[in-house]
Parts: structure tokens; sequence; C-alpha cells
């Protein structure tokens, strides 16, 4: 009863403290900033429903920070205020003129919408067919500049996931008021991140395609697309396994759910990584940046974790000269704009006290007040990585680092995983990979969601139990081992079908004598835990090419190379490192029917079968060092 009056308390505390810090800032917005609501043209003639947060003290200029969003700028009326303004409170008190736009076809503005709307080299403003979320960015800065009063002629941008996607969109060609960025969790490429991990559609997310998938018939501070929703939520789905597995192959959603969607209609006419992808991803677009960019995200991002990864790594790559940084906490997506509760946690794993404190006030505020108000330089580092096992920040001069020596892991008979020795090349491993009994994506079973983002560190022990499911860990390590930057899954594979999928994990083996945490409400046991560290998937087919795919020979060794996302952990002393590699992930990612078929969209039932997995003990698993920069930043076509 102790435990439960003081998790209970613990809770309360936590709750209304942040429930004061919303009304704090909800009165302070009220006392201090003035709301208009302006339709901005641009060069088009279409009009872009924009809000704009003006300080009432006009005894002195402002900056300009400014969110776009396919969201909803919301509340509407000049009269109705956010509850927050900006990227945190410390912002909102600094005093900036914060703006708020509804793109194109959303919400209260006019046009059509495009999901991931295609770049325009250049920036031609005398061509008003040439429009893009670049010149649409241009065009507001510049109608900003021109008819508010009071600023100081620099303008700061940033956004979270989708919005995230718009302040990188709005890199290339920039306005020259442009002078600080900041991509938070951005969505860099569909086929890769968010709704699709390398060619995988992601499942999990079928519930939330209404929102992307439909036009409205003009400006509406109504959300449109509900009766859409509802084909979905008319009714409680509690299993989201058991619901995703009755309703069968993915045809099946088109015909029951999405028949009128016409982004589900786009995903399911383009399963290959064709034009239609190619020109919506903003990475090859992000050329001769010239203001100073500072990218964030999670490591425990289900949705966005290839974007902010790589657009960083890609201006790095062709925008030496520009002042670019990548911040990585212990969060999920989004997770480090919420409002400090005393601990960061996620799922069951305790990380420390006030990281979103020191994030908001010590690393963006900084970097927001340096470029956009003259402050102090606060000499950010280039990389500002969080370690998830050693549950501390570092500072690297580069990124992937230099300093930390890479590593290769090999696989053994009996489970062995070895690192830096290689262990029996002639072994081979093998699995029954059967479509109709799925590997679940997580220990729990979660309802019908659309970001099942608490995986990201679950515990392993249920997957590594099953025989679809190789495991392979080290003995217990008799010192730190600190694992950081890129990691290239080498595999040698073959199958008694002709496609398949490969799941690999990269996990942490916490001893059995593991103490549980004191922050724990569900007071889960962590002796013996296996925290997922790293995870992706690999849909075969694309194993040569993400623009055309080929069968597997069936019983033919066949190489399947993919990288995993960025880490830095250290495993430490009298913890294990393990891998666990298998073929489906449900419903998190769709099945594969193991039976190659053009157009995975359109497999029938009878398409899917079991198949003989066979891995073989050539295969390897490369962290660390630069050997995949440059080779897999813009994909295999």
């Amino acid at each position: 009863m102790k435990q439960t009056l003081s998790t209970f308390l613990l809770f309360f505390l936590l709750v209304t403290g942040s429930l004061f810090a919303q009304v704090a800032d909800s009165t302070y917005i009220k006392e201090n900033y003035d709301k208009m609501e302006v339709q901005i043209p641009m060069r088009d003639g279409v009009k872009l429903f924009t809000s704009i947060y003006i300080p009432k003290d006009k005894s002195k200029t402002y900056p300009f920070l400014m969110q776009r969003t396919c969201y909803s700028v919301a509340p509407y009326g000049e009269s109705n205020y956010k509850t927050s303004l900006g990227p945190s409170s410390y912002l909102m008190r600094d005093g900036y003129i914060f703006v708020y736009q509804d793109v194109r076809g959303r919400w209260m503005s006019e046009g059509e919408f495009t999901n991931m709307t295609p770049n325009i080299p250049g920036n031609d403003v005398n061509n008003k067919m040439a429009v893009d979320e670049s010149s649409d960015t241009f065009d507001t800065i510049e109608w900003l500049l021109e008819n508010i009063a009071g600023h100081n002629g620099r303008v700061g941008q940033w956004g979270i996931s989708y919005p995230g996607f718009y302040t990188a969109a709005g890199l290339p060609d920039a306005h020259p008021a442009l002078k600080a960025s900041s991509p938070q969790a951005p969505i860099a490429d569909f086929f890769f991140d968010d709704f699709h991990h390398n060619g995988a559609f992601l499942q999990s997310y079928t519930a939330a395609m209404p929102v992307f998938g439909y036009q409205h018939d003009g400006p509406t501070s109504s959300p449109w697309y509900m009766d859409k929703l509802a084909r979905f939520m008319s009714q409680p789905i509690s299993d989201g396994y058991d619901f995703n597995l009755r309703l069968g192959p993915l045809k099946n959603i088109t015909e029951k759910y999405q028949y009128d969607n016409f982004f589900w209609q786009e995903i399911t006419e383009h399963p290959n990584y064709d034009e239609f992808w190619q020109k919506r991803a903003i990475l090859p677009h992000l050329n001769d940046i010239d203001h100073a960019v500072m990218t964030v995200g999670g490591w425990f991002d289900a949705e966005d974790l290839y974007g902010p990864l790589n657009i960083y790594k890609t201006i790095e790559r062709t925008s030496p000269s520009a002042e670019n940084m990548l911040v990585m906490g212990p969060w999920a997506h989004g997770q480090w704009s919420r409002p400090e509760t005393g601990q960061t946690t996620h799922g069951h794993i305790y990380f420390g006290d006030s990281i979103n404190t020191f994030y908001q006030r010590e690393v963006e505020r900084r970097f927001f007040n340096h470029h956009l108000k003259g402050g102090d330089n606060p000499k950010l580092p280039e990389a500002l990585m969080y370690d998830t096992g050693k549950k501390e920040w570092r500072e690297f001069d580069a990124w992937p680092p230099k300093e930390i020596e890479p590593a290769k892991l090999y696989f053994g008979e009996r489970g062995q995983l070895s690192v830096n020795k290689p262990l029996d090349e002639e072994a081979v491993f093998e699995y029954i990979s059967d479509p109709a009994k799925p590997v679940q994506y997580t220990s729990n079973t979660e309802s019908l969601v659309f970001t099942p983002r608490l995986f990201m560190s679950d515990d392993q022990r249920e997957a590594g139990r099953r025989p679809d499911v190789l495991t392979f860990e080290t003995d217990v390590l008799t010192e730190d081992v600190t694992l950081a930057g890129e990691i290239m899954a080498r595999l040698k594979v073959s199958m008694t079908g002709t496609d398949a999928d490969f799941i690999v994990k990269l996990i942490d083996v916490y001893p059995q004598d593991h103490p549980n945490y004191d922050h724990n409400p569900k007071n889960v046991i962590m002796g013996g835990y296996q925290q997922l560290v790293r995870s992706e998937v690999m849909r075969g087919r694309f194993r040569n090419s993400f623009e055309n795919p080929e069968p597997f020979e069936p019983n033919k060794p066949t190489d399947v190379d993919f990288r995993l996302q960025d880490l830095l952990h250290t495993f430490k002393k009298g913890h294990r490192i393990m891998i666990q590699i298998h073929s489906t992930w449900f419903p998190y990612i769709d099945r594969n029917p193991q039976k190659y078929v053009d157009n995975i969209y359109e497999a029938s039932e009878e398409d899917f079968i079991k198949s003989t997995i066979r891995v073989y003990g050539s295969s390897v698993i490369e962290i660390g060092g630069n050997q995949t920069l440059g080779t897999q930043l813009e994909p295999k076509k």
C-alpha cells in the first residue's frame, strides 16, 4: 500500500505540475502577446492562413520564429490563444514574433495538399507555377518582413515530425533573412522513414491514413476526415495484432477502409522506389545551405529516426561551410519538447532527471538566441549525443565519431556472439517463418495505434523464445563496450521461398541481479531484461535495388546488406550484447508473403507461404567507423 500511495503521489505531482505550467504559460501569453490572423498570398495567388503572436512590449525589436504545419495552427480566432508558444516556454518568455502557418490545402489555407511536396530547384519569384515548400517559406518570410512592424530582420524556423519536414524543405534556396533552422524528428524520405522502412510498409500506421489522404473542399477550421477515421475507430480495438491478422492481406485494407484515400492509392500504386517517391525525398536538395541548422532527434523515435540522422549527414557532406549541428537524446518522437516532469524515461527505462530542461534551456534556447538575437555564442558542439547505456551526454566534433573504435559482431553455434573475432563461417542457422503466425513487434498487447513508440526499448525475451527467431549473445562482458556510429548488417541468407524480410535487432541484456528502477510505477523486474537498442527491417526484394526489386532463387545463398540507424550505447560490464534475427515483425511492419509477387499491396491470401530461412555464419554486423557513410545516404535505385 505504501508503494502504491507513493506511486500515486508521484504521478499526481507530475501531472498537476505540468497542468500548472500550462496554465501559467497560457496566462503569460494573453498578458504579453497580441494575436493577429492573416491570409498571406503566395506567388501563384494561393493564400495561406497564418497566425501571428506579437509581443506587446514595443520598446525593442524581435526576430520571427516560424512553424509551418499540416496539423492546424488552432485555435482559430484572434481572441483565442494557444496555451504555449514556440519550441519551449523559455523562448516564449524571451520574446519572439511567433508565426504559425497552415500549409497548402490544409485547414484554413487555400490550395491542394500534397504529401512531401516535391522540391523544385531554384527559387524564381517570377515563375508563378514553380511553387513548393521552399517557395512558400520564402514568400511567407518576404510578406512578414514587409507587413509586420517591430522585427529585427531575422527569421528562424522549427518543427517536429511533419512540421520538421517543412522546416527541412525550407532550407534549399532559402530567403536571405532566414538565419536559423531546427528540423526536429523530420521526415526525409517516405520510403525510408515514417510510412516505410526500407520499402516495407508500416501497417501499424494504417488507422491514421485518413489524416493524410483526403482533400478538403475549402478552408475549414474543423477536421474534414473524421467520417473516414470512423471506419477504423467506430469501435475500440484493444488488440492491434489480432485485428490486423484477421484483416488479412493489405488489399483487404484497400477494399474495406481506404478505397477513396488518395494517399493510400499512391502508396499501393508505387510499391517500389520509383520517380514518385524519389522526387519527394528532400535529401538530394539539401545543397549549399548557408545558415545555421540544428537537427534534433530521439534515439527511441519509432517514426523518424532516419530523417534527423541523414539530414544532418547530408548537409555536412554538401554544405561544409554551414554551421550544422546534431542533437540526439534518449527520447521518443518529439519527447524533448514536452514540459519537464522531473524524470526522463522511455518505456521501463529511466535515463535521468531534467534532460528536457537541459536541452530546452541550454541548447535550443541558446541556439536561437545567438543566431536570431545576437546573443553570446554558446559554442555548442558539432554533435551533442546521449549515450543510452551510460546515460550521459557526450560531445563530439564529428558524427559518426572518429574516436570510438568500430566493432564487428560475428555469429557462432549454440547462439554465440563474438566481438571482433570470427567464429564459424561454415555454420548455418535455420528457422521456419510463417506469415500466419508472425513475430509480434512488442511484448505487450497494444490497441490499434498510429505511433507504437514504447517498443523501441521494449523487453525482447518473449521474441527470443520463439523458434522462428535466431538469438546470439556474447559472454558476460568483463568491461564496458561502447558502440557508436553507423550499423551495417551484412547477411548471407537463403530460403525455400522467393522473398523474405529480415529484421535485425541489437539488444542490451541486463544481468540477473540488476536492480529495479525506483521510478518504475509498474515495478517491472529489470533482472535479465533484454532492452532493444536498435532495430531495422529490410525487404529482401530490394537487396540490389529499391527501384527494381527481384525475387530470390530458392536455396541459393545470397547477400542481403542493409543499414540500421546509428547508435551511441555503452554495454556495461556485467551485461551481454545480443543480436536477434527474424522475418516478421507484426503489425508494425506488414507481412511479406514470402512468395515473390510484383506488388505486395495486391497479394492474395494464397500468396502467403511458409519459408525455411537460413542465415550463414559468414554474416557480420559492422558498427562504427565510416564504412557506410556516403554509400546509403542516397538509397540504391
